[in-house]
């Protein structure tokens, strides 16, 4: 398995910023290549944040819960390291309120609020999710969506065949792909980011693989567990501002490489493209590296 573990050293806010406006946009085939609900592209306004409610214990707030048809299995959150829960931190970004922070030096996603506040919460990353930096737009936003592993994937595991998707029709129609669900590599969310109006491959999603929080793993673009996926779904509208870079700080000790990932980054099957021909829901990845 090929190690897509990243060392950064720390930055100060002016570098981080500086790094994420220069948006080293390196649209790669390994990103995790899916369709928009639309093309047309959402001028980035900072949204309105609602009132954040007082979180409860670790336990509430990763316990079993219903969603959508689905029963979302509870976390032990135990076997986490607390840094990477869900948590109202001071704001470390300077962001206006509303405003999407990535850090993939540190493992960290932050929703900037009012008050010099943030809310934080830990990310898992694969090599598509140190594959693209800058400023974007939350363009659309998906409830459990499915998931198409590219050839390359059902080469090496030829299980995945069952997956495959396949082109019906005249309008460059798709079917196949693994039905939503706890244990779709997608989990219940994503969240997929234009910058001037194009796809830029890189997505945010769930995952049922909670213990690949806080580290580099195989494959992938930028994984929350599914309980903070859907919290975080709930707060930010399409529109949202999102800024991706590694810099607030050097990484933590325990991100290292974690086991290998089902895997969410990839390419679209031959003839499809990022332009909206790929129906709402249908997420088409899956590359694992090495």
């Amino acid at each position: 398995m090929v190690s897509d573990d990243i060392s950064a050293p720390a930055m100060t806010r002016r570098h981080f910023l500086g790094a994420a406006a220069t948006g080293a946009a390196s649209i790669a085939v390994s990103a995790c290549a899916t369709a928009p609900r639309s093309p047309a592209y959402v001028e980035p306004q900072a949204p309105p944040l609602a009132d954040i409610p007082e979180f409860g214990s670790y336990a509430s707030m990763y316990a079993p819960v219903s969603d959508g048809g689905f029963e979302v299995p509870g976390v032990p959150t135990d076997k986490i390291d607390q840094q990477f829960l869900r948590q109202v931190v001071p704001d470390p970004t300077g962001e206006v309120p509303g405003t999407i922070v990535i850090d993939t030096s540190s493992h960290f996603l932050y929703l900037v609020r009012e008050g010099g506040q943030a809310i934080r919460y830990g990310v898992g990353l694969g090599r598509a999710g140190f594959e693209w930096a800058g400023r974007g737009v939350i363009q659309s936003k998906q409830m459990w969506p499915r998931w198409f592993p590219p050839d390359e994937m059902i080469a090496r595991q030829p299980e995945l065949e069952q997956y495959r998707a396949r082109q019906i029709g005249k309008k460059n129609e798709w079917e196949g792909g693994m039905p939503p669900g706890p244990d779709n590599p997608l989990g219940a969310r994503a969240l997929y980011i234009f910058q001037n109006g194009e796809d830029t491959l890189y997505r945010l999603h769930g995952s049922p693989e909670w213990w690949s929080i806080g580290k580099s793993v195989s494959s992938g673009c930028v994984r929350l567990i599914n309980q903070d996926i859907i919290d975080l779904f709930g707060r930010v509208p399409e529109g949202t501002n999102i800024v991706v870079a590694g810099g607030l700080g050097t990484g933590p000790a325990n991100a290292e490489p974690g086991p290998t990932a089902l895997g969410t980054g990839g390419i679209a099957p031959a003839g499809a493209s990022p332009g909206g021909l790929i129906p709402a829901g249908v997420e088409i990845g899956g590359l694992v590296s090495g």
